[in-house]
């Protein structure tokens, strides 16, 4: 198992897609990774199909050091994201602390709120695409972009790449 011994947070709020938190959340497990979901408050969230995800912790209760790698999932939930505070210090911290964050779809608000795409190469869901531009990221069009410990992917359909390449990027920065 690729990623025994790694600790991988997950970031949840109401509205998330249910693909893009389901899929990485078994994938990683699956890989032997610990996976903690986490909230702006310890609560039970619903998908944008209804489906319920409850988070372990809080974030104001997550310690950066905890963990080797984030991953935002899309849909509607990242615009209820970013507006924690603590979530989005959070995002921040993670990446200052060269720990592995990973968005898909929606998920780039969360970056852009956090400050940390200016001058990165990064992708997403096209709608948000000039949001991303005007936040200083460096948009493409492709299924996964990765820039340093950055992981982006456009929708649902580049999960498996997506997964692929949270895996490789954790070994390779914690092996």
């Amino acid at each position: 198992m690729a990623l025994n011994g790694r600790k991988v947070a997950i970031l949840v709020a109401d509205y998330y897609e249910d693909m893009e938190f389901w899929y990485p959340y078994y994938r990683l497990k699956e890989e032997g990774a610990k996976v903690t979901v986490i909230g702006a408050e310890q609560s039970t969230f619903s998908s944008k199909h209804g489906l319920p995800a409850k988070s372990d912790i809080a974030v104001k209760d997550a310690n950066i050091n905890d963990f080797h790698a984030l991953i935002i999932p899309g849909g509607y939930a990242p615009d209820h994201m970013r507006r924690s505070p603590d979530l989005i210090e959070f995002v921040r911290e993670m990446f200052v602390g060269t720990k592995v964050i990973a968005a898909i779809c929606h998920a780039g608000w969360v970056l852009a709120s956090a400050g940390i795409i200016n001058g990165k190469r990064i992708t997403s869901f096209y709608s948000i695409k000039d949001d991303l531009v005007n936040a200083g990221g460096n948009w493409v069009d492709e299924e996964v972009v990765r820039d340093g410990t950055l992981i982006t992917s456009r929708n649902p359909n580049d999960l498996p790449a997506f997964c692929k390449t949270i895996i490789a990027t954790i070994n390779e920065l914690f092996d």
